[in-house]
């Protein structure tokens, strides 16, 4: 039995020592956040706001030239007007068509020759580096390079299917017919380079092993290739299918310089209907529009992407 003159005294609430609001601990965080802050400025400035104020510029009507003061809503006018224009239409399907040919065909041929640069081929580093020097090359140095392959009379290509017997070859990029495809051809060729270093950066990460084992086994080349190398390439693949897609649907900077989405806008695309809209005709507002509309087709086709590769790869 404890006496009550044997009880220690608990220190009040009133004489415990208050905790610092600003310690050590909120003084560091204070200034990692005060770092951080120009980023995250810059974020809501160059990334957020554009963002924000060009899904309000779609519902307005606005001349660029006017001002700010110019700005004037007029509700989903520009939809409207959008799904009314036949220009619209055939940016539209020019650009299903770029997409449908260049990923498939681009990812299939670089698929095929990493394989093969990969196999250890004689000169291995200078394939490399041939097939990556287009990528990184300015687009300017490539279409005027192309333009001059393109030329309708002087060009080398016409001049090499003149001398195989065609007696009247395409004029390529003046020809509505292959304005387009003339694009396709340069824009899978200058994309392949970055594509095969991504395919041989993933079969590198496929153990040799396997290929001994299946060796062993008696398997052949293709069946080892369509067993080992393909399924294990799955997440590689995926990325670059993604990555590929997005890109076919922001085409802009070959058009711009080859054709101008001509002639008689056979070879333009959604990018460059709203570079058209809001830089030459100065309606930002339909340009906004036709970027979301824009927005919401690459939204849908990478999940629709996704879905299927995941679902592909349970199976």
């Amino acid at each position: 039995m404890i006496n009550n003159s044997e009880r220690v005294a608990l220190p009040s609430s009133a004489s415990r020592p208050k905790r610092a609001f600003w310690n050590q601990p909120r003084k560091e965080a204070f200034a990692g956040w005060l770092f951080l802050s120009p980023v995250y400025v810059c974020i809501l400035i160059l990334g957020v706001f554009p963002v924000l104020f060009s899904l309000f510029l779609s519902f307005c009507q606005w001349n660029l030239v006017g001002g700010l003061s110019s700005i004037k809503v007029i509700g989903l006018d520009n939809y409207k007007l959008l799904f009314e224009d036949d220009k619209f239409y055939m940016a539209l399907k020019n650009n299903l068509t770029y997409t449908v040919i260049t990923v498939p065909i681009g990812l299939v041929l670089a698929l095929i020759l990493s394989v093969l640069i990969h196999a250890r081929v004689f000169g291995q580093s200078y394939f490399k580096i041939a097939f990556f020097i287009p990528y990184i090359s300015s687009i300017t140095a490539l279409g005027a390079i192309w333009s001059a392959l393109y030329h309708p009379s002087l060009g080398p290509i016409n001049q090499f299917l003149l001398r195989l017997g065609v007696s009247n070859p395409p004029k390529w990029l003046a020809d509505t017919h292959y304005s387009l495809t003339s694009i396709m051809i340069i824009a899978i060729w200058a994309a392949l380079g970055y594509q095969i270093i991504i395919f041989i950066a993933g079969l590198t990460n496929i153990p040799d092993e396997l290929y001994e084992a299946a060796n062993m086994d008696g398997a052949s080349s293709f069946q080892q290739f369509f067993r080992i190398t393909l399924p294990l390439l799955a997440p590689t693949t995926s990325f670059l299918t993604i990555t590929t897609l997005m890109s076919s649907f922001k085409v802009f900077d070959l058009i711009a310089f080859l054709t101008g989405g001509g002639p008689n806008d056979s070879s333009t695309v959604l990018v460059y209907r709203i570079y058209e809209e809001g830089f030459q005709n100065f309606r930002m507002g339909y340009a906004s529009a036709i970027s979301w509309v824009l927005f919401l087709i690459i939204g849908f086709v990478t999940l629709l992407t996704y879905r299927l590769q995941k679902q592909s790869a349970y199976e």
